[in-house]
């Protein structure tokens, strides 16, 4: 079983280009199927989430295929509407898929999905809407099975809370209705914004993407397109942690501002200095960091619960007590038992962990047990002393594009074994 070995203590410096996100490029994928045409992805990261998704569209009948960070995708010979068991239970957003195939074929079947086990993370909301809808599910023995026996209606859809997985659903699934559907509560995230400007450049009616509300007016075809996925705002925090947790500078190529926004105020109460500049934002950390005060998970436009973890590595030697409320996932502490085997000091009680900076901390073996956990461990142990083994990568890789490769080019020690 791989892992990876890292000797800390080194500053990182130079530049780098922030891969494509993850987080549009599956909502992306799946909505290849409603267009029943080529499409080109640019900036599409060769993930082990994105990999699950190609074996789904390839199960289904599709075509893909890789050139580099381009992948070509070619849904017009699809033939299915199910999706197996193994497939799904590779990761959890494979859910996203129920809307999509749904509008195309006026069926789907799918087994509930699997992935990184972070407490309850209903999908409810999900089936509601779709419901809404016109849809017919049954829940059955783990199994769902969906009919739009008079197709896709339009409906006005109420969150109860601003889902970002509801939200895609619903809107890969509107794009087909007959008619107008109207999403209030919607989820607000870049990654919303991308998979609304991916479909209107196939042919659909999206307008609000980004904002509380959207409208999507109904189209009666798409065609495939040409799209670039934007950068991972997830990614570049994390390289921002490990930036600041090793009082380095480092630059990022192609990350968007505006999606940083309440990210990077975290670093600069910390003392790092942050600038930007077309496209490129340099972070330059002090020798030893402040320690934020309070960092609370929200929606979109509040802190990222994905970056939770990786920003706690980094305030885990700051001068200082810093307080963490987690808000969106339960069980999303994982990585604290193994942060603090590395000589961090972390208390945890319900959704609230207290982060009481060291000056210090020492290598040791940790294993991973979700995917930013395991981003949080390498932003430690590249600041730890000495030697830090790193088990359970499986979890990195399915966000991190060859991680251990673009922190080397940083100047880090770490190799994968």
């Amino acid at each position: 079983m791989a892992k990876l070995v890292i000797t800390g203590g080194r500053k990182l410096s130079g530049e780098v280009k922030v891969q494509g996100s993850k987080n549009s490029s599956l909502p992306i994928l799946a909505a290849t199927i409603l267009c029943e045409d080529e499409s080109v992805l640019y900036n599409c990261p060769d993930l082990k989430d994105v990999d699950a998704t190609v074996k789904i569209l390839r199960y289904l009948g599709c075509k893909a295929s890789r050139h580099d960070t381009t992948l070509v995708v070619d849904t017009s010979t699809m033939t299915r509407s199910d999706i197996p068991h193994d497939l799904m239970r590779e990761m959890r957003s494979s859910i996203i898929f129920l809307g999509a195939i749904t509008a195309r074929c006026g069926k789907a079947k799918m087994s509930l999905p699997g992935g990184c086990e972070l407490g309850p993370r209903p999908i409810d909301l999900h089936l509601s809407a779709l419901r809404q809808m016109g849809i017919e599910i049954n829940e059955q023995h783990g199994e769902l099975e969906c009919v739009a026996v008079d197709g896709i209606k339009p409906s006005k859809i109420a969150l109860s809370f601003p889902s970002v997985g509801a939200t895609e659903n619903i809107m890969l699934t509107a794009v087909k209705a007959s008619g107008t559907t109207i999403i209030t509560n919607a989820a607000k995230e870049p990654e919303i914004v991308d998979l609304a400007d991916y479909l209107n450049a196939c042919g659909a009616k999206i307008s609000g993407a980004g904002e509380s509300t959207i409208i999507i007016e109904g189209v009666d075809k798409l065609h495939g397109c040409n799209h670039s996925i934007i950068a991972d705002r997830i990614v570049a925090a994390t390289l921002m942690s490990a930036a600041a947790a090793t009082s380095s500078k480092i630059t990022l190529d192609g990350v968007v501002y505006s999606h940083l926004s309440m990210i990077t105020p975290i670093f600069e109460q910390a003392g790092c200095e942050i600038t930007q500049k077309m496209g490129k934002l340099t972070l330059d950390a002090p020798y030893r960091l402040r320690s934020p005060k309070l960092i609370r998970t929200m929606p979109y436009p509040g802190f990222p619960t994905d970056a939770q973890a990786p920003v706690m590595a980094m305030t885990c030697k700051t001068n200082g007590l810093t307080v963490f409320v987690e808000n969106i996932f339960e069980s999303r502490y994982k990585h604290v038992d193994e942060l603090n085997r590395l000589g961090a000091n972390i208390k945890v009680e319900g959704k609230v962990a207290l982060v009481d900076g060291v000056r210090h901390l020492s290598g040791a073996s940790v294993r991973a047990l979700d995917l930013r956990g395991a981003a949080a461990l390498v932003v430690a142990a590249l600041s730890a002393n000495g030697h830090t083994q790193v088990c359970g990568i499986k979890y990195l890789e399915r966000g991190y594009d060859e991680f251990e490769v673009v922190l080397q080019s940083l100047g880090a020690d770490i190799k994968k074994i």
